[in-house]
């Protein structure tokens, strides 16, 4: 099969047909089928393939195959997990059946990220019908558990020591662009307790929300000075104050108040560190000690791939020979799989079709033309890095 051909472009389109007719919103929900269909074209195709799995049900693929010389290690990842269908009357056309029309491809799933699956699939058969890789090892990770912060998906795969590769690329809706560089992440929750008594008489009682409310008026009122200078080209390190609970009935001075805070992190800053400070403003805003606590709940570094590296450079030079365009860098606003590598100084890069409004959307689409230029550039890549 020729690259850029007719034949090029129909089996894409075949490849995200199947993958949007596999249900695998998660969670709730299973990996097994969408997993058991890319393991079978794989070993097909030739590779040492794994299915990999932590937990019953959230299946990963790991799909291995080695040149005869020495070169870096390359994997190339995309979550297989989707969002839910969220209100079912917002879909024009079944979310489960790849509905194709003025160029693009919709169903559930078709931008982020079966569309870069699909490619990452054509590209790993389309190296094994042409010989393989000539050095180094080529590594397809198809994974799950993404949408839910990774712990059974790539955080599996990392720790477990079963994907430790030089570069790792993402299937990410990039529209053809480079992300080079993410923020890192840190979720904490803080708890205040009260006394309970009848609204009747609150004097009677210590209100836990009352007390919530002065220890994030204290934390936000640090954070709006702290954070302003805290930014890297177009990145900002941010707080948001996300959930909120506190009682459980109107005419019940509350008892227990909790609060779940998201900061997000510059590459430069780390998680640990952005705990203490949390931490130590909580400490010193003059509340009894015994009367709240401050929990950390999952963090992840940033990363920044230098500009300058081998994968960066192989992107760059086949973006160029492949649409005559000089490549994008683009800056992340949320946070992938890559995270999980951040302290292994390897390349990570977030590359592939579809622009990020489409995610977690009704009627979400990716345009075919882009599925087949992120294949060409792809194969184009592996072959600059692994011959």
């Amino acid at each position: 099969m020729g690259i850029g051909s007719q034949n090029m472009k129909k089996e894409l389109v075949s490849i995200l047909t199947d993958l949007i007719a596999l249900p695998s919103p998660y969670p709730p929900g299973t990996s097994v089928e969408i997993c058991a269909y890319a393991a079978k074209r794989l070993k097909k195709a030739g590779y040492k393939v794994e299915i990999a799995t932590h937990k019953k049900g959230v299946d990963n693929v790991v799909a291995r195959m080695k040149g005869k010389g020495k070169g870096p290690v390359i994997a190339f990842n995309a979550h297989v997990d989707t969002v839910g269908v969220g209100e079912r009357s917002n879909w024009k056309t079944d979310p489960f059946k790849a509905f194709v029309k003025g160029g693009l491809v919709y169903g559930l799933g078709a931008g982020n990220c079966k569309g870069s699956m699909a490619v990452q699939l054509w590209l790993a058969e389309e190296i094994a019908r042409r010989g393989g890789p000539k050095k180094g090892e080529l590594i397809f990770t198809f994974v799950a558990d993404e949408e839910n912060l990774g712990p059974e998906g790539m955080e599996f795969l990392r720790k477990s020591g079963k994907v430790r590769p030089d570069a790792l690329i993402l299937g990410a809706q990039t529209e053809n662009n480079l992300i080079v560089a993410e923020r890192g992440v840190m979720w904490a929750k803080v708890t205040t307790r009260g006394r309970a008594a009848h609204a009747g008489n609150p004097s009677a009682g210590d209100n836990a929300i009352l007390r919530m409310m002065r220890l994030m008026t204290a934390l936000q009122s640090y954070y709006d000075k702290a954070l302003k200078p805290r930014v890297s080209g177009a990145m900002k390190s941010t707080v948001n104050i996300g959930m909120f609970h506190g009682g459980h009935n109107t005419n019940v001075v509350p008892s227990a108040c909790t609060v779940e805070i998201d900061r997000r992190l510059l590459p430069n800053e780390k998680v640990k560190d952005a705990f203490a400070e949390l931490k130590r403003v909580i400490d010193g805003a003059g509340e009894p000690k015994g009367e709240y606590k401050v929990e950390f709940l999952t963090g992840t570094n940033g990363f920044f791939a230098p500009e300058n590296g081998q994968t960066v450079g192989a992107f760059e030079a086949a973006v160029k020979q492949k649409t005559g365009r000089k490549v994008k860098f683009l800056n992340a606003t949320g946070v992938s799989d890559g995270r999980y590598y951040a302290d292994d100084r390897i390349e990570i890069i977030n590359f592939g079709p579809g622009s990020g409004v489409q995610g977690h959307a009704a009627n979400e689409s990716v345009p075919i033309a882009e599925m087949v230029e992120a294949a060409e550039i792809q194969f184009d890549v592996v072959n600059r890095l692994l011959g």
